[in-house]
C-alpha cells in the first residue's frame, strides 16, 4: 500500500481552529511523554544504583532485569521500564511500586530539567523540588548522575533539516529558590516533520525572552541541523 503524504494545509487549518478555541496543539498524541519517560527510568536506575551500593555485601543483592507498567500524566500515558533486584528490597520513591499516576506539578518540574544551561548544582537543586520524598546525598547523586547523560544525549541530538511546521509553547511552574516560591517559564519548541510527525526539538529556559535569548535558540537548532 502507498504511504499517505502529509496534508500540510489540513493541518494548518485544524491547528488555526485549536488556537482560536483555546485548545493545546499538541493534542493527545504525547509528544511530551518520551521526555518524562526518560528522565523517570534514569532516576529509578539512580535508586537502584545507590540501593545497590548501601546493600553490597559478598554474595548479596543484585538487579534482577525490570517491571514494565503504564503511568498516566496530564500530558499523555506511557509505558516505564523499573529495575528489579534480586531479594525485592529496592523500594523506588521516584514512582512508587503500585503508583500508575504523577502529579501535572512533577510533569512540568520534569520537563524544565531539559532547560538548557542548567548546572550539575541546580539540577540537585531542582530533584529535591520535584520528589517530595526525603532522600539522601548518595541517593541524589546517583539519580543526578543517571539524569544528565540521558538529558544532554536528548539535547544534543541531530535533528532535520527541515520542518515545514514549527511552533512555540510555554509552561509555567513554581519552583522554591533562596526560601521564596517564583514563577519560572521554559519554551517547548514544537515541529513537524516532513513526514507529520509531531516533536519536541528543544526546550529552554526563558528568564530574559530579548533578541539574545532567540538568537541562542536559533544558534542551537542550526547546531543541531536545523536549516529551514
Amino acid at each position: 500500500m502507498e504511504k499517505k503524504s502529509f496534508d500540510f494545509d489540513a493541518f494548518v487549518k485544524e491547528a488555526g481552529e485549536q488556537l482560536r478555541s483555546g485548545k493545546p496543539l499538541v493534542g493527545a498524541e504525547g509528544v511530551f511523554t518520551p521526555l518524562l519517560k526518560r528522565v523517570i527510568e534514569a532516576s529509578l536506575e539512580g535508586e537502584m544504583d545507590e540501593h545497590l551500593k548501601e546493600k553490597k555485601r559478598p554474595g548479596g543483592n543484585r538487579r534482577n532485569g525490570h517491571t514494565q507498567k503504564n503511568i498516566q500524566s496530564s500530558l499523555g500515558g506511557f509505558d516505564i521500564f523499573s529495575p528489579r533486584d534480586r531479594d525485592a528490597s529496592f523500594e523506588p520513591q521516584t514512582v512508587a511500586k503500585r503508583q500508575r499516576v504523577i502529579s501535572e506539578d512533577m510533569d512540568q518540574k520534569i520537563l524544565s530539567l531539559y532547560g538548557m544551561g542548567l548546572s550539575y548544582s541546580d539540577i540537585q537543586k531542582h530533584l529535591k523540588e520535584i520528589y517530595d520524598f526525603d532522600i539522601s546525598d548518595g541517593t541524589l547523586t546517583a539519580i543526578t548522575d543517571r539524569i544528565i547523560p540521558a538529558i544532554k544525549e536528548w539535547q544534543n541530538r541531530v535533528l532535520e533539516s527541515v520542518y515545514p511546521v514549527v511552533w512555540l509553547d510555554a509552561i509555567h511552574f513554581k519552583v522554591r529558590q533562596d526560601g521564596v516560591v517564583k514563577t519560572r517559564a521554559i519554551y517547548s519548541i514544537l515541529a513537524v516533520s516532513t513526514e507529520g510527525q509531531k516533536e519536541v526539538i528543544g526546550i529552554y529556559f526563558g528568564e530574559n525572552e530579548g533578541a539574545a535569548f532567540w538568537r541562542s535558540v536559533l544558534a542551537d537548532l542550526r547546531h543541531r541541523g536545523v536549516q529551514d
